[in-house]
């Protein structure tokens, strides 16, 4: 949840002090490449801000936030299940559809318009937020802070899985298809990862 909370505040700061450190190849801003690449990204900044300032419709960016959010604390926080998930699941493409056609974003996009970024980064959370969804019904096990409630020891302490769930996943985008998972599994060498008890 602190990642959630502080992760837009803290990530800014995290690539600048990166990029600060490690020495990198200075790029040319002549180079074909990084003109088309710069072209491209203004051409689908500008389609995306157009899209969004052309549907005109009767629902705040905020309140699309707030439903969003009260979605995820309530049925992808730090404790889940399978219902709770799946109930997100079918929500989360429901909220996304209305939001390009009810979206109302006042002003234009010529100026500072913070309704605009605001409803941009939402369209950005809507696809994130399925993703996250999609990551937590997949993993059925109690890791860390997240606590799947199928997953408990009779003593109601979280279970873990190591057998099935001992890898770091990245998810890539399947584009008009569903999300590909990349699994990297994790060895234990020195410390084996072992079952909490907070009793």
């Amino acid at each position: 949840m602190q990642g959630l909370a502080d992760g837009y505040f803290v990530l800014p700061a995290t690539i600048g002090d990166y990029l600060a450190r490690h020495p990198h190849q200075e790029a040319d801003p002549d180079h074909p490449a990084v003109a088309e690449a710069v072209a491209e990204a203004v051409a689908d900044t500008e389609d995306r801000l157009a899209l969004l300032l052309a549907v005109d419709g009767d629902r705040t960016p905020e309140s699309f936030h707030r439903e969003l959010g009260a979605l995820l604390w309530e049925e992808c926080g730090m404790a889940r299940n399978e219902a709770g998930l799946r109930k997100a699941l079918d929500r989360i493409p429901e909220l996304r559809d209305e939001f390009w056609r009810r979206v109302k974003v006042p002003g234009t996009g010529t100026e500072l318009n913070q309704q605009l970024e605001k409803a941009n980064r939402i369209a950005d959370h809507l696809e994130l937020a399925e993703l996250m969804c999609l990551d937590a019904l997949h993993r059925t096990e109690s890791c860390g802070g997240h606590f799947r409630e199928e997953s408990q020891t009779p003593d109601g302490e979280a279970r873990r899985d190591d057998g099935h769930f001992s890898y770091v996943a990245a998810w890539e985008h399947g584009g008009d298809g569903a999300p590909v998972l990349h699994r990297e599994e994790l060895a234990f060498e020195y410390v084996h990862p072992t079952q909490r008890s907070y009793a």
